[in-house]
C-alpha cells in the first residue's frame, strides 16, 4: 500500500492527540515517520483518493493541528509515496534543504489574494482618467449610441484601456501588500484575475495584513479582493 504525506516537521516536533485521522473512507490513522532530524506525518493512502471534500478538509485538519504546535512543511493534498521505506529515503536525502525551509518558515502563514475589477467602477474609471477616451464615449450618446464602427472604435479603445489599467492594479495590490509581509509567491496565471498572489505572513501580524487589505479595498473600491487565510504556507514550500 502506498503512503500518504500530509507535512515534514522537524524530529523533535510534539506528537499528534490519538487518535488523528487522515483521508479515506474510513479515515486513516496519521502516524509519524521519523528519520534523522526530520520526521514525515504519513497515513496509509486509500486506493480510491479522490480530491472529495471529506478528504480535503481531513488533509487541512491534520496540517492545522500539527502547525498549531511546530513548525511543518505542508504537502499539497494527494502527495504519495511508493511506501515509508521511500519517505525515509527522500528525508534522509533532503534533510539538510528541509531543515532549513522549517527555519525559514518558522511561525507562519500564507494567505492567498486574488484580486479581479468591479465591472461598471472600472469602466467609469478608465473614462475618468482619459480625456480623449470619454469625448469619444460622449460624441456616441449625442449621437443616439453612434454607427456600428463608433461603437466598435470605442468598444476596442476600452478594451485596451481596461487591459492596461489590470496591469497596473496586478502591480498595485502587489506592491500595498508586501510591506506586512515576509515573502511573496505568484500564483498561476488565470483569466479572471488581474492578481493571484500568496503573502507569507508571520502569525503575530496576521492582523497587520487584514488591516492592508481593508485598506486596499477602501482606497480602491474598483477593486474586489478575495482572501483565503491563514493557510499552511504551500505556496513557499520547494
Amino acid at each position: 500500500m502506498s503512503t500518504y504525506v500530509y507535512g515534514i516537521a522537524r524530529g523533535n516536533h510534539p506528537e499528534l492527540p490519538e487518535p488523528t485521522n487522515g483521508v479515506g473512507e474510513p479515515p486513516m490513522p496519521v502516524r509519524a515517520l521519523r528519520t534523522g532530524e526530520l520526521t514525515a506525518l504519513v497515513s496509509d493512502a486509500p486506493e480510491d483518493l479522490r480530491p472529495k471534500r471529506r478528504d480535503l478538509l481531513a488533509h487541512q485538519t491534520v496540517l492545522a493541528e500539527a502547525g498549531a504546535v511546530g513548525s511543518v512543511l505542508p504537502m499539497r493534498f494527494g502527495s504519495l509515496s511508493t511506501d515509508d521505506e521511500s519517505v525515509r529515503t527522500v528525508l534522509a536525502e533532503r534533510e539538510k534543504h528541509y531543515l532549513e525551509r522549517l527555519d525559514a518558515l518558522d511561525h507562519k502563514v500564507e494567505y492567498n489574494v486574488k484580486a479581479s475589477h468591479d465591472e461598471e467602477a472600472v469602466l467609469h474609471q478608465v473614462l475618468a482618467d482619459d480625456p480623449e477616451l470619454r469625448a469619444l464615449n460622449e460624441a456616441n450618446r449625442a449621437a443616439g449610441g453612434g454607427t456600428y464602427e463608433q461603437k466598435l472604435r470605442l468598444g476596442e479603445r476600452v478594451v485596451q484601456a481596461v487591459q492596461q489599467r489590470e496591469k497596473r492594479d496586478g502591480e498595485l495590490v502587489r506592491q500595498a501588500l508586501e510591506g506586512a509581509a515576509g515573502d511573496t509567491s505568484p500564483g498561476p496565471d488565470s483569466s479572471g484575475w488581474l492578481a493571484n498572489i500568496s503573502f507569507l505572513v508571520d502569525r503575530d501580524s496576521t492582523a497587520d495584513f487584514v488591516e492592508a487589505v481593508d485598506a486596499l479595498r477602501k482606497e480602491h473600491p474598483h477593486l474586489v479582493l478575495q482572501v483565503n487565510g491563514p493557510l499552511p504556507p504551500y505556496s513557499f514550500v520547494e
